[in-house]
């Protein structure tokens, strides 16, 4: 059987900044993210299974991918956690619920090696990540290639 690539498109919104960068933004704002997840692997020829001719049912990928990485990051605001950003997450948690402080700065990059990080925790172990891309931007984005970190 032959090895294929399947791609799912994902998105949410988040907000972040990243304190100190020289620009605007250093000032919190939002993103309207799409993340495209892609595996490898060869389609199951099991008579029994279920999901016989899949690399992996597309509804098992979207959970997956919904449970490692959207149910956290979407409409969250992404703070990187450190002493000076304290104050401001103390203050904000006051009026707001999903402050998600994180042990990196938010770019798009680190966004996407800590996604990457969490599904290769979660996805069977016959499919691996081909790659991911993560567009900030409709014109801008990262990539994560398997071949390039393992």
């Amino acid at each position: 059987m032959a090895t294929l690539r399947l791609t799912k498109e994902f998105s949410f919104e988040a907000a972040h900044f990243l304190e100190g960068y020289p620009g605007r933004c250093s000032q919190i704002h939002g993103h309207s993210y799409r993340l495209f997840v892609t595996v490898r692997g060869t389609p199951s020829d099991d008579e029994l299974d279920p999901y016989r001719g899949m690399v992996i049912d597309f509804g098992v990928l979207k959970q997956l991918v919904h449970e490692a990485i959207i149910s956290w990051c979407d409409h969250a605001l992404l703070i990187e956690e450190n002493e000076a950003a304290e104050p401001l997450r103390a203050t904000l948690e006051e009026q707001f619920e999903n402050i998600v402080m994180l042990p990196y700065r938010p770019t798009t990059e680190n966004l996407l090696s800590d996604f990457a990080e969490r599904l290769l925790e979660v996805l069977p172990d016959d499919v691996e990540i081909f790659s991911l891309r993560l567009h900030e931007t409709g014109a801008s984005y990262a990539e994560w290639y398997a071949s390039d970190n393992i």
